[in-house]
């Protein structure tokens, strides 16, 4: 890809598994209230309340804990005993504490493309939270910068831009979510890449398909290579 110099990758779901593990113990939450709700109305409560509070608390595991406690008193009109509060907080704990696990080809890529373009991380999400799974990952060394970001929208990668001295038109960002990772760089001049996952959060959905000269998609991260080492 001509021009291209400054390469940022999405963290979760790009270099390692990390929606899974949300369904996992949404399933889980839901189950602790199956005697107030069906299950599934359970999962829409849960995700109302995340929408509601994204503007307080963000991203991340601490903020879906704090939203399955909310649901919890709401659905069960405060009377819910402390033994599902210590659950929430029990599993929100065991997501904190989960291994990373890389995603295919993660290694292959970044070994390859390192020296030959700037790599970065760009990610939302909790810093705390981010920091620790990226040390634990052992890929921290491969980049350039860490950007972990409260949001990506187009400000933020204009932020992001002016602070690596990067026109849009040499920053290529990868990622699994067409409306965090590719619509906002896309908007902004940049050139984008998109790697689907099988997982995807409601909240990262959109609808139509992606048209743009500075638009791609793979499969999977190793089909990146060819196009980017022509």
């Amino acid at each position: 890809m001509r021009g291209i110099q400054t390469i940022a990758f999405d963290a979760d779901d790009t270099l390692w598994v990390n929606e899974p593990y949300f369904r996992e113990v949404e399933n889980k939450f839901c189950g602790l209230l199956e005697d107030y709700l069906p299950h599934h109305t359970v999962a829409q409560e849960l995700f109302k309340t995340e929408m509601q509070n994204l503007p307080l608390y963000g991203y991340g595991v601490k903020a879906f804990m704090l939203a399955m406690i909310e649901t919890i008193l709401r659905v069960t009109e405060n009377n819910a005993s402390p033994a599902l509060i210590a659950k929430v907080l029990e599993y929100g704990k065991e997501q904190l504490a989960k291994d990373i696990e890389l995603l295919d080809g993660v290694k292959e890529v970044l070994d390859t493309l390192k020296g030959k373009y700037r790599l970065v991380v760009a990610t939302k999400g909790d810093l705390l939270d981010q920091e620790r799974k990226l040390n634990k990952s052992g890929l921290a060394h491969y980049f350039h910068h860490i950007e972990i970001m409260s949001d990506k929208q187009e400000k933020d990668y204009r932020k992001l831009l002016r602070h690596l001295d990067c026109s849009p038109e040499a920053f290529l960002m990868i990622g699994n979510s067409i409306k965090s990772d590719i619509l906002p760089v896309l908007a902004i001049g940049g050139h984008a890449i998109h790697i689907p996952y099988h997982t995807v959060w409601a909240h990262e959905v959109v609808e139509g398909e992606v048209k743009d000269e500075r638009f791609y998609s793979f499969e999977n991260i190793s089909a990146i290579l060819p196009r980017l080492l022509s």
